[in-house]
């Protein structure tokens, strides 16, 4: 029983990301990139992969130099790569690792085109792309396919996907009822 008790218990360290990530959609980006960097320290360069990478992926969004942002994205990505390189499949944070995929890609889309590095970006994207595909048709989902058209936009790959054959599933989002 306990040990149930203890699988159903509340993560801490993705609930104390999730108060920096309050502080910082609230507008206190300093406090927020602060808490984040204490619970770096914290958890360090060899913590549970879920909790670096959702922490190093937060922790970018806080960065002022573009160049900053870039070494926290890879850091997530090395991260999410670690348990898809090295993990036993019963790893319990994979799935939620697998879904941030393409947001991480399109985050360093984003990096390399701020560092105007178009072929990186371009990179990235096809890659943001191709893991949305296993995203579902819910808000998260909706929302990411529609971050990585914006950026086709930017990077002038509007109908990219479209062009390679594909299904339509990268067209405008269906209406719901």
């Amino acid at each position: 029983m306990a040990n149930r008790q203890g699988q159903a218990a509340p993560d801490a360290v993705l609930t104390r990301i999730g108060q920096g990530v309050m502080l910082h959609h609230a507008g206190d980006r300093v406090e927020a990139r602060h808490r984040f960097l204490v619970l770096w320290a914290e958890i360090g360069e060899h913590g549970d992969p879920l909790h670096r990478c959702t922490l190093a992926h937060y922790l970018a969004d806080t960065q002022d130099d573009p160049g900053d942002e870039l070494a926290w994205d890879l850091r997530a990505l090395a991260a999410a790569e670690e348990v898809a390189d090295a993990r036993p499949a019963g790893y319990e944070g994979a799935p939620a690792l697998r879904a941030l995929y393409p947001s991480l890609h399109l985050n360093l889309a984003a990096d390399y085109a701020r560092l105007a590095r178009p072929d990186a970006a371009r990179t990235h994207l096809s890659r943001a792309r191709g893991a949305a595909r296993t995203l579902a048709a819910d808000r998260y989902g909706d929302k990411v396919r529609a971050a990585i058209r914006s950026m086709e936009l930017l990077l002038g790959e509007a109908g990219a996907a479209g062009e390679e054959g594909e299904t339509g599933e990268w067209g405008p989002p269906r209406g719901r009822p």
